[in-house]
């Protein structure tokens, strides 16, 4: 079994990167988000799984340990293949994936590519109990932010990213940002813009 991968980023697209590993090019399919941030030329570290089929020997990989184990749970649900169980994963992040299941909402998996209504109902009565939801962090005086990142995020779903991407560079933002920057829309954006770059496919 191969549980991880780490070396110099060969090759990327969309939906894949090929790894350098003791001189041995690794294929592996990842999220979008983790295609997205790969560089040629840098190393990365990847937590994979192996699948086994008759025909091929497949390796998906996932920046966070939390999102592999996601991902092995997603299978185990009844009509989720790898493919499906990536697509949710680069669509949704873990949290949003636990607060989906604990709230009984399967309308975020049926909004992912090769999610029908009757497998995002089945991923989130099969998961229910598997997965929690993390607990709302304290209010401070920073908390006021968190509608200017909520909408950033919206437009830059609006402009091609993923949920994800968006939800995860917003917050990434706000985190390194001025309060002033925090305070309003439009900086933010502007900054988070510069984040990311040139928006893919």
């Amino acid at each position: 079994m191969i549980s991880s991968l780490h070396g110099t980023v060969l090759h990327t697209t969309p939906d894949q990167v090929v790894i350098d590993v003791g001189g041995v090019g690794f294929s592996v399919a990842v999220p979008g988000d983790v295609a997205h941030t790969a560089v040629v030329g840098e190393r990365m570290l990847l937590h994979t799984s192996l699948i086994v089929r008759e025909d091929a020997l497949s390796l998906y990989g996932f920046a966070e340990r939390d999102e592999l184990e996601i991902f092995g749970l997603l299978i185990s649900v009844t009509g989720v293949g790898p493919k499906s169980a990536l697509g949710v994963l680069s669509h949704l992040t873990v949290d949003q994936i636990a607060e989906a299941v604990t709230a009984e909402d399967d309308a975020p998996f049926r909004r992912v590519s090769g999610i029908g209504p009757k497998t995002a109902k089945l991923i989130v009565v099969q998961l229910a109990g598997k997965v929690q939801a993390t607990a709302p962090a304290a209010k401070t005086g920073a908390a006021a932010s968190g509608d200017v990142v909520a909408q950033v995020t919206i437009a830059l779903v609006g402009l091609g990213w993923s949920e994800k991407i968006a939800a995860e560079a917003a917050a990434q933002t706000a985190a390194e940002a001025t309060d002033a920057e925090r305070s309003a829309v439009a900086p933010l954006l502007r900054r988070t813009l510069a984040l990311l770059g040139p928006a893919r496919g």
